[in-house]
């Protein structure tokens, strides 16, 4: 691949991560591989069950994005899934965790979980949802190394709202008047998270935070992880509060939030716009996978049906891309968190570690000359 042609530098690690309970000077992040241009503010968007091709395709109901600004960046046309349904989609993100069966049912109902075992790589091995507070997740590594990130949430009315420990999930059916889902919310199934109100509450905020913190690049968090809500990310149509839904509510409020990312100091400067879905339409249209593990140590079948999400495809933009281009490389969410680990020169964490994954080489960063 063309990524394996460039020359790679050897991650220079002084030592492992302070985990959450401890104190001192976190550890300075790697410096990153030669391939990675000097990325600084990483800012992502799921869209909510849609396959490759009614996304992407030339029927899109969702023009403004795979027309306008699908022109504008990179598509990664083998990009896949790991899991069904959401949840675990949303959790590969940020901590390289595969599903068990509680997750691939979307966690009715917020359990801890129960660990029995650790087996390779970091994966914790029980059931239940909500994992425990040693887990490593890709915002505390961001956290430990000195840098920011925030998870900006659609429709959630407070700041990291999550159903108690134990509850049923209020949030899995919108309603007229609420369309948040805690399941697009993976910062809150982590206890290293939220057993810090001020920690989390500071982190995972209400979408409308986004547009004061994008005003200066300071502001801006290094990583920005930005989920619509259930009628906005296409996953409902039509929706509870009678507007469409579908890649039609997709493209509307892409319209409205992506010009003002685009524009932003932030990215401007050294930014990254990634769109993608988290899953297929769902495990009877597609459960197939492209790299990284076949299975999950806490499911044998990862898509329910197969093993994977179904092929979904992701947009990257940024100044170190070339407009109206495709990377026909397998990648998959285990990629992506593998990527930003990358970007900001932190360890791989979980399945991004698995030698199966691929993360993003000169085949994405096709604008970036390394030097």
């Amino acid at each position: 691949m063309v990524k394996r042609l460039a020359l790679t530098v050897a991650l220079v690690l002084t030592g492992a991560l302070l985990s959450p309970a401890c104190s001192g000077v976190p550890d300075a992040p790697a410096r990153p591989e030669s391939y990675v241009p000097p990325v600084r503010h990483v800012f992502v968007i799921n869209i909510e069950n849609k396959g490759y091709d009614q996304t992407w395709g030339s029927g899109s109901a969702a023009p403004y994005l795979a027309r306008t600004l699908r022109a504008k960046g990179v598509l990664l046309n083998k990009y896949y899934g790991t899991a069904h349904n959401s949840q675990p989609n949303y959790v590969a993100q940020v901590s390289g965790q595969g599903p068990n069966p509680e997750m691939q049912a979307d966690c009715q109902v917020f359990t801890d979980f129960t660990r029995t075992t650790t087996a390779d790589p970091d994966q914790a091995v029980g059931t239940g949802c909500v994992f425990p507070a040693d887990v490593p997740t890709l915002p505390r590594q961001l956290t430990d190394a000195g840098l920011t990130w925030k998870g900006y949430m659609d429709d959630m009315r407070e700041p990291c709202q999550h159903p108690d420990v134990g509850a049923v999930d209020p949030t899995q059916h919108a309603t007229a008047k609420d369309n948040y889902a805690a399941r697009h919310n993976p910062f809150v199934y982590f206890h290293s998270i939220i057993d810090h109100p001020a920690y989390c509450k500071h982190r995972v905020v209400r979408l409308g935070r986004l547009a004061r913190d994008l005003q200066h690049a300071r502001t801006t968090p290094n990583l920005a992880y930005i989920t619509p809500d259930l009628c906005n990310d296409g996953h409902d149509a039509p929706c509870a509060d009678g507007r469409p839904g579908g890649l039609t509510s997709v493209n509307a409020w892409l319209k409205r939030w992506v010009p003002k990312i685009l524009a932003s100091p932030a990215f401007r400067r050294n930014g990254v716009l990634i769109i993608t879905a988290d899953e297929s339409d769902g495990p009877q249209s597609d459960s197939d996978a492209c790299c990284g593990p076949a299975t999950s140590v806490n499911s044998p079948m990862p898509g329910i049906t197969g093993p994977g999400g179904g092929k979904v495809g992701a947009l990257l933009i940024s100044r170190w891309v070339e407009p109206g281009t495709w990377s026909t490389t397998p990648y998959n969410h285990y990629s992506l968190l593998g990527s930003i680990e990358e970007i900001f020169g932190l360890p791989k964490l979980g399945y991004a570690r698995d030698p199966g994954v691929e993360t993003f080489g000169l085949d994405v960063w096709n604008g970036y000359s390394p030097s």
